[in-house]
This record gives C-alpha cells, structure tokens and sequence, in this order.
C-alpha cells in the first residue's frame, strides 16, 4: 500500500503508533499487521471525507493505549535485549575508568550501574512511548528525552559520592588485567554497533567521558567541571537521541512500504 494516498496527518499518526507499539515491547510482525489494516482503513475512510481523528475517536493516546492493551508483549525481545543494555552500560563505564588508570570497581559500583543501565533504557522506552502518544512541539519532545538522561546520571553520580563513605567489597585488576578487559569490551562495542547498526554507544561513551577530559585541562574547580560536564553530556547525549528518535520513525515508515 502506498503511504503517500494517506494524509500527512495520517501518515504521522501511523508513524507514532508503530513507535508506541515498539517502545511498549511487541512484537514488530504483529506491529506491522496492525499498522497495515489501520492504513487500509484510513484510506477507505478519507476517500469518504473522514478524518483521522474521526477515526481514532478524538484521543490518538486511547486508541494507542487501547492497541497496545490488546497486544501481547513480546518477552521473548525483552529477553534479549536487557542483558545487552546492561553489558553495553558495564562496557562504556570499563572504558572511561581505564583513562584513570587500572581498573577497580566495588560491590556498590557494580550492582548501581547495573541499575542504572535498566533505569536509563526504561526511561527512553518510557518518553519514546510518550512522546509518540502525545502532540507536542519539538522543543518539548526534545526537553523530555532530556529527562532520562538527567535522572539517571544523577543516579550514577550520587552512586559515586555514596560509594566513597560506604565501603563494600571491591575488585582489583592488575594492568595486563585492565588490559584485557578493556580489550573484550571494546570488542563487545564494535561488534554490537555493527550489529545494531548504530553507533549509539560511542556517542554515549563520547559524551560521558570526553568532555571530563577537557575540562581536566582547564582551571576551573572540581564542582565546576563537574557542573559543567553534566550539562555537556545531557546536551550531546539528548541531540543524539532526539535525531535517533525521528531517524526511527522515518525508518519504521520506510519498513512499512
């Protein structure tokens, strides 16, 4: 079927479906069975002078809702993407900390960031499926996939600062150790871009790092590179994502053709 019989407003509304259903873990053949028949209906319906919202009864955030509740989740896909999320987030935090040398890493550390990894996955789906659901101006749609991002590095770096009053047990590598690992995660990276065909990970690992070594070459004090880095890091990580999220829905929107 041909999208381009369908109005532009139409179109858009099939386009932030199929991202809600995606970002609410169904599967993507039964996304597309469902995307297909609303299409077939749409066309039908505007030959005969309706509108979408004629359609969709008014509240586009319903009728998603409503599709998705009539939909099984697809276990299977969170299955095998969660233990991807987490090794990529133990990866990128790997790499970081060996530009401050050998790697050491507490109980505390290791089981936050394990936490932090599944709370910053679940708030991406979470404004994906927003945003998708609900009209809003780009500005917004922008500051709200800011909002994950600044909850859950603020998570990371109150670990950070707890961790150094309470000890628990750490880990400690020798160089050829940190080394090693360093080796396998970079490994586990490239191999899962090429995989996932997106270089989010280094952008991330970019973002996180990059800017801290800048500002370790300045002046400024600790708190205010720390400051200043943080907002970096939001910005760089919150325009990737934002161009990640339209590159996503114009992809779904080819797929569908």
């Amino acid at each position: 079927m041909k999208r381009h019989q369908l109005s532009d407003k139409s179109k858009e509304f099939i386009d932030d479906l199929r991202l809600y259903l995606f970002s609410s873990g169904k599967n993507d053949s039964e996304i597309n069975e469902i995307a297909e028949e609303l299409e077939v209906h749409l066309i039908e319906a505007e030959k005969h002078g309706k509108s979408i919202d004629q359609i969709v009864g008014g509240s586009p955030k319903e009728y998603m809702k409503n599709i998705s509740n009539e939909m099984k989740t697809d276990y299977k896909l969170w299955a095998k993407y969660v233990p991807l999320i987490v090794i990529s987030t133990l990866s990128l935090s790997i790499l970081g900390d060996l530009f401050q040398g050998t790697l050491s890493y507490s109980l505390l550390q290791i089981v936050g960031t394990i936490l932090f990894s599944l709370m910053f996955a679940g708030g991406i789906f979470i404004t994906f499926r927003y945003t998708a659901s609900n009209q809003v101006s780009k500005l917004t749609e922008f500051l709200i996939l800011l909002l994950p991002i600044i909850i859950t590095l603020t998570f990371f770096v109150g670990l950070m600062v707890v961790d150094t009053f309470y000890k628990t047990p750490t880990i400690n590598f020798d160089w050829l150790g940190s080394l090693v690992i360093g080796l396998i995660v970079l490994t586990f990276l490239v191999l899962f871009s090429i995989w996932a065909k997106t270089p989010v990970m280094f952008v991330i690992l970019i973002a996180l790092h990059l800017p801290t070594f800048i500002l370790s070459l300045t002046t400024y004090s600790e708190d205010v590179r720390l400051v200043i880095g943080m907002v970096i890091t939001y910005f760089i990580i919150g325009i990737y994502l934002f161009l990640e999220f339209k590159k996503l829905k114009r992809k779904r929107m080819t797929d569908a053709k």
